[in-house]
């Protein structure tokens, strides 16, 4: 009689398991359907799909979709030599897109212009949470990488308000390439539904490639991205850095008050001292915060290691010892005389000479645009308390293969573009 009670309270016992288990069977095949139901939603939302999906959508995502439509419909535009294909303001921001032609409201003083392969763009991310301002990046992107670029760019714009609000996107691709509209791919784009799951998924295309080292032994052409990200900005002023730099915190809004308290004068650049930082540390915002790092050898001169003639007529021990201490308002320390071989990150009029197209992958690509600002005449003023950093230091053993093989190339280059600025500046009795 005790055995059979205790069989009747087993079989109960494991029932209820049982059933438990289904249960839990029964509402996971629940969630995964929803789920489902959710990222299909979301696809639709993103790249198509029925039309009465489309409608459910609001009206600013349905422009959107149809604005990237229609830059896709006109097939880009060739660059001068025909080698690359351009598709200028693939994706505008609200900023662009809101810009009336001729306003005088409200006027964008400055700029940031980038350039990056897909693997770099998770850098958009901290970027622009330091920049808060008008942004334009060029995404150069080649065979698959296209397609992804198209996407994940389009992506960003849609989930993120604050690349909505203010990121233009350029794509760069090789000229026998052609960028569409992702709405077949949707197996390699279930898992977008927001801002974070989109830089989730740029981090698998992150470092795939080393620097230049393109997949197809393909040329990186820095110069031209930096030139169609140049192009994108409607700003009287504009900073062009790589995507991997950061510049200092409220330098915006500190140039602003300067140029407007300025008189303006159009041969002139703003030189901001670049340094760069060891991977595990975090970005400096202030000079304050840079000093300290600086001293204590976390922080040093850019390019430090490789190149320090090209980074050292900025006069580093001059401006880290002309201490500026709070909340002070931004000036020039001093002016320079450009000497070469100085290749500064500069905030620079809009209408400063474009980077020579010639230059691709490693060596001579800012210098070359440099030394021209001087033969053109330009002063380098460099400002007291504004800077740019890279994340990183640059040393020799993490460059990729074919470096000096593209800088030898690229030295022979500079020597005939320096040739051409006689000719270009006749009456210039500058020379780098």
């Amino acid at each position: 009689m005790h055995l059979s009670k205790k069989c009747s309270v087993f079989k109960v016992v494991l029932s209820a398991l049982l059933l438990v288990a289904l249960l839990q069977l029964i509402y996971l095949s629940f969630l995964s359907k929803f789920h489902g139901k959710q990222q299909r939603y979301r696809y639709s939302e993103l790249f198509g799909g029925s039309a009465s999906k489309a409608k459910a959508a609001p009206p600013e995502k349905n422009a959107r979709k149809e604005r990237l439509r229609y830059s896709l419909s006109t097939g880009g535009i060739f660059d001068n030599s025909g080698q690359y294909r351009i598709y200028k303001n693939l994706i505008k921001s609200d900023f662009t897109a809101n810009l009336k032609p001729g306003s005088q409201d409200a006027p964008n003083v400055l700029s940031l212009a980038t350039h990056t392969s897909l693997n770099n763009l998770h850098h958009l991310e901290s970027l622009l949470e330091r920049w808060q301002n008008p942004l334009s990046v060029a995404i150069f992107a080649h065979d698959q990488d296209v397609k992804f670029a198209t996407a994940l760019a389009y992506a960003l714009s849609f989930f993120c308000p604050r690349i909505q609000a203010l990121v233009d996107f350029h794509l760069v691709c090789l000229s026998g390439e052609m960028a569409s509209f992702p709405e077949q791919d949707r197996e390699h784009f279930v898992g977008l539904e927001d801002c974070p799951s989109v830089f989730k998924r740029l981090e698998n295309h992150r470092d795939k490639s080393k620097n230049y080292a393109m997949n197809g032994n393909i040329s990186y052409p820095n110069n031209l991205l930096r030139n169609v990200a140049r192009g994108g900005v409607d700003s009287a002023y504009v900073l062009v850095i790589d995507i991997d730099m950061m510049p200092s915190s409220d330098l915006h809004p500190k140039f602003v008050a300067m140029i407007i308290a300025r008189e303006p004068t159009s041969d002139e650049v703003f030189v901001l001292p670049a340094f760069e930082i060891r991977h595990d540390r975090k970005m400096p915002a202030t000079k304050q915060e840079l000093v300290q790092l600086y001293q204590v050898g976390e922080v040093r001169p850019f390019y430090e290691e490789l190149c320090p003639r090209c980074q050292a007529p900025t006069n580093y021990s001059q401006w880290v010892n002309s201490h500026v201490r709070g909340s002070v308002p931004l000036e020039v320390s001093y002016t320079l005389t450009w000497t070469d071989p100085w290749e500064p990150f500069y905030i620079g009029p809009r209408a400063v000479p474009l980077y020579d197209e010639g230059f691709k992958q490693y060596g001579f690509n800012r210098i070359s645009q440099t030394c021209e600002l001087h033969v053109a005449g330009y002063r380098f003023s460099v400002l007291n308390s504004a800077f740019v950093v890279h994340r990183g230091f640059k040393i020799q053993g993490e460059f990729h293969a074919k470096k000096d093989e593209e800088n030898k190339r690229n030295r022979v280059l500079f020597r005939s573009f320096k040739e051409g600025l006689k000719t270009k500046y006749p009456s210039s009795t500058r020379r780098c």
